[in-house]
């Protein structure tokens, strides 16, 4: 005789062996099953859009409003800027935007936990702060954590504190001496002011990258017949050149019909990199930044 309940937990049993149905099983929802042996392709993206929904419901209930987490951020800087920065961005102690605690925090549960008892091994005492202080930081936290999830690029406002890290006279040693920065550029020429020109994060990226007409690389192309084009490189790979005559006419080659020569603005800015320590790098980042 058929079974409908022996049926039903057999089902059960065998859609609690799959990852997905587990996931729904456990959070406590109910599952409704058709009498059939195998779910649709339909039936089966509704199980995983629920597990996904019923996953995404503690995340939802994190979104904090915005006056409790302001009220987050000042308690933050006052109780805990010190070792993790106002923005949480970390400073003699970790960044906490990237914490695993925090990550994996719901409504406060784990991060009131390490305020309260502190993490005395790590140098970080326990702070008697109440519930409602704690709940506010949480928010705080899981807020900066969100933020940073959705920026898609570091702002140029990126505080200089946090990039100036080298010495300053060990990187204008360096600009004079074995980095042969003068070679090319001078402190009171080209350079001049350069650290009111750009941001502090966008003075890094110039150092490694430069922009900007004089970067681009240009080619020399000697035809069969003699004649020489020079112009803006605008194309190079292992059969063609390409290039953009005196003319502004856009001009092609195949490399085994021609010689040429490349004139790269950068190239020893490139074999630079290659051989630049990182502390080398911030010395003479920390020197830039005094050509005001």
């Amino acid at each position: 005789m058929f079974n409908r309940r022996s049926t039903h937990i057999q089902r059960l049993a065998s859609l609690a062996r799959c990852r997905v149905c587990q996931i729904a099983l456990d959070s406590g929802h109910g599952v409704a099953f058709r009498a059939r042996r195998q779910p649709s392709p339909l039936a089966l993206a509704g199980i995983i859009l629920a597990s996904v929904l019923i996953l995404a419901a503690p995340l939802r209930a994190q979104s904090p409003s915005r006056a409790i987490v302001t009220r987050g951020a000042a308690q933050f800087k006052q109780s805990c800027g010190f070792c993790h920065a106002p923005d949480a961005t970390g400073a003699r102690g970790p960044d906490l935007i990237r914490s695993r605690i925090v990550a994996h925090d719901v409504n406060g549960n784990l991060i009131g936990e390490v305020i309260r008892h502190g993490r005395p091994d790590q140098g970080m005492p326990p702070l008697p702060l109440d519930t409602g202080k704690i709940t506010a930081i949480a928010a705080f936290l899981h807020y900066r954590a969100h933020e940073a999830l959705e920026s898609g690029q570091v702002s140029d406002k990126y505080p200089l504190a946090k990039l100036l890290t080298g010495n300053t006279e060990a990187g204008k040693a360096y600009f004079q001496g074995a980095g042969g920065c003068k070679a090319c550029h001078s402190a009171t020429g080209d350079l001049k002011g350069i650290a009111g020109k750009y941001s502090p994060l966008r003075l890094e990226t110039q150092m490694i990258y430069p922009s900007g007409a004089s970067s681009k690389p240009t080619v020399t192309v000697v035809l069969a017949t003699g004649e020489r084009l020079q112009g803006p490189l605008l194309h190079l790979d292992e059969f063609t050149v390409a290039l953009r005559d005196g003319s502004g006419w856009y001009r092609s080659f195949a490399l085994d019909k021609v010689s040429l020569e490349v004139h790269d603005p950068l190239a020893t800015h490139r074999k630079l990199l290659d051989e630049m320590t990182q502390e080398q790098f911030h010395n003479l980042f920390a020197y830039l930044e005094t050509l005001k």
